[in-house]
């Protein structure tokens, strides 16, 4: 990894997202001319020097065709957008299966802060229509649901190419799913960035006390992980050990040590887990009308009551509006309370 990561230090990209495969191939394929790092582009099919943020692009465009099956004529670099008479160029274009023309997914790798990245997508996809979204720094990363030019809801992943947006919206989801999926790990944040965002883009004007609902909603969402209590009992007999540590933290990736990550072992272990038993969660935005998920929410945090009393009166309603309430629990849907760290 020396050509890599001295390509990235003192900037603010990162590659632990990738899998160990892609930066291996990538660093096998850098030339050294005249000091600067060289590499042929995985779409372009040219020579490129290979700055910071190119490193992140290439890893996740050999992400984009190996790992989800994307064919290279259905992407395109540097994507021309136009906003009057001013144009401006996306970094990544994924196009529409049916309509080669039709921007799908807008990939933005050179803001490489969240806010920079986030505000430049959602200038991209009004200014197309395009409906999914996705910013990586490549040591944090974002999936996103254009819902309306206001507001992105994030979405677990991206689709694969024979898959459809619909598809991982309402894809069965098990605890089993939310130890593999944690946001936390997967994405490279901290509960607390994750909340703060939601509060800085969703709830600042939802005319609310922002604690009190943000907290409804953890409290909720923890109601709901208890309810897979015995799938856990049976993830842990599987594992052959009850006090298997089954703690979501960020993963301690270090690409030049032999040692695989405690997460992705984890993950590893209970892949092969049958779950098809298993209770399906709950607190999950799986693309019903926002007025049926506000109902939904609803009922569990009443039953979230009722089994720990006390905490909340026992009139409490959760007063976020459907429209911020679906894209808080989008927000949130993805992390694994239980045993983490909060």
């Amino acid at each position: 990894m020396k050509n890599i990561l001295n390509i990235i230090k003192d900037s603010n990209y990162g590659f632990s997202l990738f899998d160990r495969s892609l930066v291996d191939e990538l660093e096998q394929n850098i030339k050294i001319k005249d000091g600067k790092p060289y590499v042929i582009c995985v779409i372009r099919d040219k020579e490129i020097v290979l700055r910071p943020e190119e490193v992140v692009r290439q890893l996740y465009l050999m992400k984009l065709i190996k790992e989800y099956g994307y064919p290279k004529k259905r992407i395109e670099l540097e994507h021309s957008i136009h906003f009057g008479r001013e144009v401006k160029s996306a970094d990544i274009v994924i196009f529409d299966k049916d309509r080669p023309t039709v921007e799908y997914i807008i990939v933005e790798i050179k803001k490489p802060r969240l806010q920079d990245g986030k505000n430049q997508l959602r200038s991209y996809t009004n200014a197309t229509g395009a409906p999914i979204a996705v910013w990586t720094n490549g040591g944090q990363i974002s999936h996103y649901n254009r819902k309306d030019p206001n507001y992105f809801e994030d979405i677990t992943d991206i689709p694969k190419a024979d898959q459809t947006l619909e598809d991982i919206l309402k894809e069965r989801f098990t605890l089993k799913d939310l130890i593999i999926k944690d946001k936390i790990p997967n994405e490279g944040k901290s509960l607390k960035m994750i909340i703060q965002e939601m509060e800085d883009e969703v709830l600042a004007n939802a005319g609310v006390d922002v604690f009190e609902e943000v907290f409804k909603l953890i409290f909720t969402k923890l109601y709901d992980e208890y309810k897979s209590a015995k799938d856990k009992e049976i993830i842990n007999y599987f594992l052959k050990k009850k006090d298997f540590p089954m703690i979501v933290a960020e993963p301690k990736v270090t690409y030049m040590a032999k040692e695989k990550d405690p997460y992705d072992a984890l993950k590893e272990k209970i892949a092969g887990i049958d779950d098809t038993s298993f209770r399906v969660l709950e607190f999950r935005n799986t693309g019903q009308s926002e007025g049926e998920l506000k109902k939904k929410i609803q009922k569990l945090f009443n039953e979230a009551k009722t089994k720990w009393p006390g905490v909340f009166d026992e009139a409490n309603q959760i007063q976020l509006s459907p429209s911020h309430l679906s894209i808080s629990v989008s927000s949130l849907q993805d992390i694994k309370l239980f045993n983490s760290n909060l």
